[in-house]
Order: structure tokens, then C-alpha cells, then sequence
């Protein structure tokens, strides 16, 4: 693996995918949205019409997935993530997204992961681990802001139940539940902005950094 890690995990619309893709900017460092595998194998199985719980399909999927072409457009559809959610909790398709995000992981001079478990499992030895997190209420504001953004109707109770339900099946899933690493460091941004959480977030690499 390569030296230089930065694990980022949180629930969904806490703000870790923005602030992965800054950092990464900002240090020269490559990133991935893990996220968008398990919305590129959920994408392909809608497109052709396969049952969501088609596991043996899905595993299969997950096999053929170019990391170099995921398209966050099309794949940041709200009702692709809710059936990425559904499909990301099958245990052969977790096998193997994690070792291929391990392979990507090892990418010189240094990469950036955000997901679910990427601090916990992916890369459990990361340089540096945060959990970004934020209250389901401003997570719920923030999702359905972006899907009126995208002209489409959002209501916002509706968001909010499935914020909600998303972090029930995430947090309570078997194989590799959402939950801070031990050692991680915690930002909430439920009342930062994205300059402040960079901050906090910089302050925290550059002192590992430092000590690496």
C-alpha cells in the first residue's frame, strides 16, 4: 500500500465526498469515491433489468468494474444510491470492491478513499482516518437541495426517511457496517462549511504527515 492514505468514512450527504475530492486536490493525491462502485455495479443490474438481490450477478458485475470510468452524473442518481445500498450489504460483491479499491489504494504518491469502511476494512492501516458526519436532518436538507438542483422533484420528508433508512441498513449490516475506526478523527459538520472542515481536516493530515 502506498505510504500515504487518507481514509475517509461517513454517512451519506455528511460531506466527505466533497471534501475527499478537495484534499486529494489540494495534496496531489489520487481519489476514490468507493461509493460510486457499488453505484456502478447497482447501475448496471437497473440497466439490465436483474433483480437486485441477484447476488451471484451482482458479485459478477462487481468484477468488471473500470474504477478509471465511473461517471459521478449518471451514477449520483437518487434512486441508483438507494439500490447501491441494497446491493452494497451482499457479501461477494464487498469481496470484490475491497480488493480492487486495496489495488487502487496502493497508487503512488498517495490516495485518498471515502466511503463506509474504508478506515475499518479497506485500508485499515491508512495514514490518516476521518469520519465525517453530520445530524440526518441537515444531511437530508443538503441531499434534497441537490436533487431539485438536478431539476428533479425532492421532497423533503421523503429524503429524510431515506437518509434515515440508509443509515439503519448501513450501520446495521453484517459484513462491514458503517461505524468510525477506533483511531479515527471526527468532524461534524452539521454547522461547518466546507472551507471549515477542509481546515480541520488539513490540520489533522499535515500533523501525520509530519510524523510518517
Amino acid at each position: 500500500m502506498s505510504k500515504n492514505v487518507i481514509a475517509i468514512d461517513g454517512p451519506a450527504a455528511s460531506g466527505k465526498g466533497t471534501l475527499a475530492r478537495r484534499l486529494a486536490a489540494h495534496y496531489g493525491y489520487h481519489h476514490l469515491d468507493t461509493g460510486l462502485t457499488y453505484r456502478a455495479v447497482a447501475h448496471e443490474l437497473l440497466e439490465t433489468g436483474t433483480p437486485l438481490d441477484d447476488e451471484e450477478r451482482a458479485a459478477r458485475t462487481a468484477l468488471s468494474i473500470d474504477f478509471g470510468a465511473l461517471d459521478r452524473t449518471v451514477l449520483s442518481a437518487h434512486e441508483i444510491g438507494e439500490a447501491a445500498s441494497r446491493v452494497a450489504v451482499m457479501p461477494q460483491v464487498r469481496k470484490a470492491l475491497v480488493e480492487a479499491q486495496r489495488r487502487f489504494a496502493a497508487t503512488p504518491p498517495g490516495t485518498v478513499l471515502d466511503g463506509r469502511d474504508i478506515g475499518t476494512v479497506v485500508c485499515p492501516d491508512a495514514t490518516v482516518k476521518l469520519y465525517v458526519t453530520a445530524s440526518p436532518e441537515v444531511r437530508a436538507g443538503r441531499r434534497a437541495a441537490e436533487i431539485a438542483s438536478q431539476g428533479q422533484p425532492a421532497d423533503y420528508d421523503q429524503v429524510l426517511a431515506d437518509i434515515r433508512r440508509r443509515d439503519e441498513r448501513d450501520s446495521g449490516r453484517a459484513d462491514s457496517p458503517l461505524k468510525p475506526a477506533d483511531d479515527a478523527h471526527m468532524i461534524d459538520t452539521s454547522d461547518q462549511g466546507i472551507d471549515e472542515a477542509f481546515e480541520a481536516a488539513r490540520s489533522i493530515i499535515d500533523a501525520a504527515l509530519a510524523e510518517a
